[in-house]
């Protein structure tokens, strides 16, 4: 029996624009269906800036299965420890954190293959490949294909870097960081600065050149409309609590006004 495949890698490598979310707040166990109710195809969970544990992980992983939404994580660290264990339990791609060259990129893409080409460690019949045990080099081929490597571009060094770091085979994605972005560049917060607005086509660019997708965190439509019409095809609308605070915010302040 074949392995799930990445829904979201195949329409980013054949051109097209794929569209979600990320969570930092919120695990709900019918997160991922509301989130397919929602149009989502995918979620970002962040393990860096949040408490997720690694069954936290596990158990949202399970609940996207069958679903046809594709569970994308960003780990607490650049460790190779990390992607291991969230390849196992079921994370069909990542979100890496502050890459500033190839040769760390590389790196990072060798922890989610398995040896001559990587150095990930061995598990079948476990949760990744759906508990089925298959012929392993079939296994092998099938989750490989299948997990999607995006890279943070979040500071001046992986900005300078970029055109080398998307040249590397297996970085899918190119993924604007803004706001650490902008704190690199001396000018925190402020994103439509020329210099911030630079790295927006710079990394769009890079990406284009070597066939892969840039990515981005649209904090408001404007700003998505904005950057799909610039050249980014990964779109993540919002995060879990702005998304929260916001529809609760306006509902209330609504109803205020009709006191």
């Amino acid at each position: 029996m074949a392995v799930r495949g990445n829904p979201v890698k195949q329409k980013l490598a054949s051109g097209g624009t794929t569209y979600g979310t990320m969570i930092f707040e919120f695990l709900s166990p019918g997160l991922p269906q509301m989130s397919v109710n929602a149009g989502a195809e995918f979620l970002f969970y962040d393990m860096e800036h949040s408490g997720f544990g690694v069954s936290d992980m596990k158990s949202q992983c399970a609940a996207c299965r069958g679903l046809g939404i594709v569970p994308l994580v960003r780990p607490p660290g650049k460790q190779y420890q990390y992607v291991a264990r969230l390849l196992d339990i079921g994370a069909m791609g990542f979100l890496f954190q502050m890459v500033e060259s190839a040769e760390e990129a590389a790196e990072l893409v060798s922890w989610t293959r398995y040896p001559p080409r990587g150095h990930r460690g061995a598990i079948f019949g476990g949760a990744h490949d759906d508990y089925h045990s298959t012929k392993i080099a079939d296994t092998i081929a099938q989750v490989e294909a299948r997990t999607l490597n995006a890279v943070l571009i979040e500071t001046e060094a992986g900005l300078a870097n970029v055109d080398e770091i998307m040249a590397v085979d297996g970085v899918d994605v190119a993924h604007l960081g803004h706001a650490d972005m902008s704190i690199s560049m001396g000018i925190p917060g402020q994103f439509n600065h020329p210099k911030l607005q630079g790295a927006v086509d710079k990394i769009a660019e890079a990406a284009a050149k070597h066939g892969k997708a840039a990515a981005t965190l649209a904090v408001d439509t404007a700003w998505g409309e904005d950057f799909m019409e610039r050249g980014y095809r990964m779109m993540s609308w919002s995060y879990d609590i702005a998304l929260f605070q916001s529809g609760l915010g306006a509902g209330i302040a609504s109803l205020k006004a009709g006191d």
